[in-house]
């Protein structure tokens, strides 16, 4: 997860540069060319595949929100265990995240760049998840109106096994349950786009992604940088971020930053589930994910991260440090507002 900041030391307003990604970066897109096959005399062209009608989803979606399934995704993301950027392991972590979407009827894609860290050059990817409402291929790319987003790689230690339970894979389990429940209603996860960031983790230290040489934040840097290259930007009201959500003594610690609006949303969708109580604020800035959508694509994003966790970025952070009781709160609270702003 990213770093808490004084909140002087970080100004959250005003537009990314461009320096961070070079053009030659950015990658190119892929075309599969399908050739035309003669229609044998004496016969009738294919018939059209038929659009299956969009069923109506629970009205209570949150109540479908299953804590425990979503605790078994997490379990199946530590045992793969760490899982930095550019290792055989996150690509292990990767297959893992795009089997469980398409068993819920998503797609996937991969959205692929290298970029310059303290490193070297490292191979990231981003994993976007659409949904199509009537079963067509490919999923609508201009029906979605939220971003729901969470990261998946683990920070990269050489004194410690660092499987981070609670910090990239807690929020990673609960986007794959939460992907199964909106499958339930179509019309809603059409409205959603489900992002799996690649490289959150800062190879040495966090810096301002704004800096000339930027240190993490990668896959959030490049996917909102491409939401507003394309334009899509546009098409999206709000974003939601999870980190660190799977605490035993769940307490989301919101950043100073969070969209005014969208955090009254949230608390009021908290308080209507009796869940108010683990919601708070936090003294400092937080530099995570939501701060490249927010900026660079101007869409206004809520951090819902827990950061009194005293296991972060220790080799304590293991699966008994967290519950699934706490995913199911916050995929609860996250259902219960996305469908109070995007309704059916």
């Amino acid at each position: 997860m990213a770093v808490a900041l004084a909140a002087a030391g970080l100004a959250l307003a005003g537009c990314k540069k461009d320096a961070e990604t070079p053009a030659a970066a950015r990658p190119e897109p892929v075309t599969k060319i399908v050739p035309a096959q003669a229609t044998p005399a004496n016969t009738l062209p294919p018939t059209k595949p038929v659009a299956r009608p969009i069923a109506a989803g629970p009205l209570e979606i949150w109540k479908e929100f299953s804590g425990e399934r979503a605790f078994e995704e997490v379990g199946r993301q530590v045992e793969v265990g760490p899982r930095p950027s550019g290792t055989p392991e996150i690509e292990k972590a990767r297959t893992l995240i795009e089997d469980g979407l398409r068993r819920t009827g998503w797609e996937v894609e991969r959205q692929i760049f290298t970029n310059e860290t303290p490193r070297g050059p490292v191979k990231f990817t981003n994993l976007i998840g659409r949904f199509s409402p009537t079963g067509k291929s490919p999923a609508p790319r201009d029906t979605q109106r939220a971003i729901v987003c969470s990261h998946y790689d683990t920070k990269r230690f050489s004194t410690i096994r660092f499987v981070g339970a609670s910090d990239g894979a807690s929020s990673t389990g609960a986007l794959l349950e939460l992907a199964r429940v909106l499958a339930l209603d179509p019309a809603l996860a059409a409205k959603i786009e489900l992002v799996f960031f690649d490289g959150e983790e800062a190879f040495v230290g966090f810096t301002d992604p704004d800096d000339p040489k930027p240190d993490g934040l990668f896959g959030s840097r490049y996917y909102a940088r491409n939401l507003r290259e394309s334009g899509r930007a546009a098409q999206f009201k709000f974003g939601i971020l999870w980190d660190m959500i799977g605490d035993r003594d769940l307490t989301i610690t919101l950043s100073p930053d969070s969209p005014a609006d969208l955090t009254r949303e949230v608390l009021a969708s908290a308080a209507a589930l009796s869940l108010g109580q683990h919601f708070g604020r936090h003294e400092s800035l937080i530099l995570d994910d939501h701060v490249p959508l927010t900026r660079t694509a101007r869409i206004p994003t809520i951090d819902l991260i827990d950061f009194d966790y005293p296991a972060w970025h220790t080799a304590d952070d293991k699966l008994d440090r967290i519950a699934p009781e706490s995913l199911q709160k916050i995929g609860a609270v996250t259902l219960h507002q996305l469908r109070k702003a995007l309704g059916k």
